[in-house]
């Protein structure tokens, strides 16, 4: 999924926070009894997402819960990542959010605090849904005061991506588990060197908060929330920014008005870049590209501190408190929920499914990429994705911010610093 993750600004959260769902039409939240024959079960309803990538293996999941539920037309709404939750939450200010949606980690509590999403202990009652076969931390995520609002769908780690072709032709070496971020940066500047006439890049990092800086800054013992209290202005932090800033400085990475123009990971999968840090919800474009016989999977570059980490996080599938529909839409969360469903995802490449025991089909469906890294990334050097009751507000901030670190418009440790002041400010508001 996801991971990155969402932002809502400043004013969207404001709105949400005093918005209501006075608009609802209906109350979703009660005793679950759907009935014996599944035939019976009709209606419409909607299912809201944000990655085009994954909605092929999507659609499979529609049709095969209608060889159960025939009557129940599930339409797919797909509104790209970066307007996603602004939609979302214009949708549940009015009480007209979809019937069933994508949730991520850093919007849950606000979404949940509002009074917008269907708790699942009426699942759990109705044999529906068992959190036990979810990892205990992505069920932690999705609950908010006690109560789970959120399905885990699946989940995510970041790894580093590569182009064997690319890597060739620029006469360099495949990136193994000793790489440090001088290997990385090294191996980038000479790609960008070498290929650069041909409109080929080193490295297609965007320099995301997911899939670059978390991962940076805490393989270098550095922290982005520590306590109630941000972490982007101590020296390892500092350090890790400093690194990206680097790379695009000499040409070794993309700029973020590049970034802006055609997304890192779109360029690499358009075979334009050699190397790209990114999450396992990536996997199913590489392994619809032009590429895909040419890209594999390696573990992230160590840091000076000779440690590398990843953060961990994952999509749910969340429903309505107040759907339209209530019994198509309960049917098709449970199913969504299922280990038939989590396998389907699997087989496609779409994400590594976060039912336990399925994650080695996400691994076979590309038996050449080496997909392994993601699931020991998981075991072995994971950390939790930061999250806060308003994440939202100090994402906008880093979204604000950050750039002005990487394209070299300001200092990096003046940025870091204006970055950790008003995120303590946002941090403090939620007190």
């Amino acid at each position: 999924m996801r991971f990155p993750h969402a932002i809502i600004g400043a004013a969207a959260v404001a709105l949400l926070l005093s918005g209501c769902t006075s608009g609802s039409s209906g109350d979703a939240t009660g005793p679950i009894n759907l009935p014996e024959d599944p035939a019976s079960v009709t209606g419409d309803i909607s299912y809201a997402i944000w990655d085009v990538n994954q909605q092929p293996a999507m659609e499979k999941l529609i049709a095969d819960f209608n060889t159960t539920y025939p009557n129940v037309d599930v339409s797919v709404e797909l509104t790209a990542f970066p307007q996603y939750f602004t939609k979302l939450q214009t949708q549940g200010s009015s009480g007209t959010l979809p019937d069933v949606f994508w949730m991520n980690g850093p919007n849950l509590q606000l979404f949940a605090s509002n009074d917008m999403l269907a708790p699942l202990e009426p699942f759990e009652d109705a044999d529906l849904f068992d959190p036990s076969n979810y990892p205990s931390a992505m069920n932690d995520i999705y609950t908010y005061d006690g109560t789970q609002y959120g399905v885990p769908k699946d989940f995510d780690t970041i790894a580093l991506f590569y182009n064997k072709a690319i890597l060739a032709r620029a006469g360099v070496e495949a990136p193994t588990a000793d790489w440090t971020w001088d290997d990385y940066h090294a191996a980038a500047k000479k790609i960008s060197d070498t290929l650069g006439g041909e409109g080929i890049i080193g490295s297609g990092d965007s320099t995301r908060n997911q899939e670059n800086v978390y991962p940076a800054v805490l393989s270098n013992g550095g922290t982005i929330i520590d306590g109630d209290k941000s972490g982007y202005d101590s020296p390892e932090a500092v350090e890790a920014l400093q690194f990206w800033a680097d790379m695009v400085a000499d040409g070794s990475s993309l700029t973020p008005a590049a970034n802006a123009d055609t997304e890192g990971f779109d360029r690499f999968l358009n075979g334009q870049v050699g190397l790209v840090w990114g999450g396992n919800w990536r996997v199913s474009g590489v392994l619809e590209s032009a590429v895909a016989a040419d890209v594999s999977v390696a573990e992230l570059p160590l840091a000076p501190t000779g440690e590398r980490k990843t953060v961990i996080h994952g999509v749910a599938n969340a429903m309505s408190a107040h759907s339209d529909n209530p019994e198509a839409a309960q049917a098709f969360l449970s199913y969504l929920g299922s280990e038939e469903a989590a396998l389907i995802q699997a087989e496609a490449g779409a994400a590594n499914p976060a039912f336990n025991g399925t994650q080695q089909d996400f691994v076979d469906s590309a038996p050449g990429m080496n997909l392994q890294v993601f699931e020991d990334a998981a075991t072995d050097y994971a950390e939790a994705y930061p999250v806060s009751k308003n994440t939202g507000a100090w994402n906008k901030v880093e979204l604000d911010l950050l750039p002005q670190a990487f394209s070299g418009e300001r200092p990096v440790a003046d940025v870091a610093k204006d970055l950790a002041d008003q995120m303590n400010e946002a941090l403090a508001k939620e007190k």
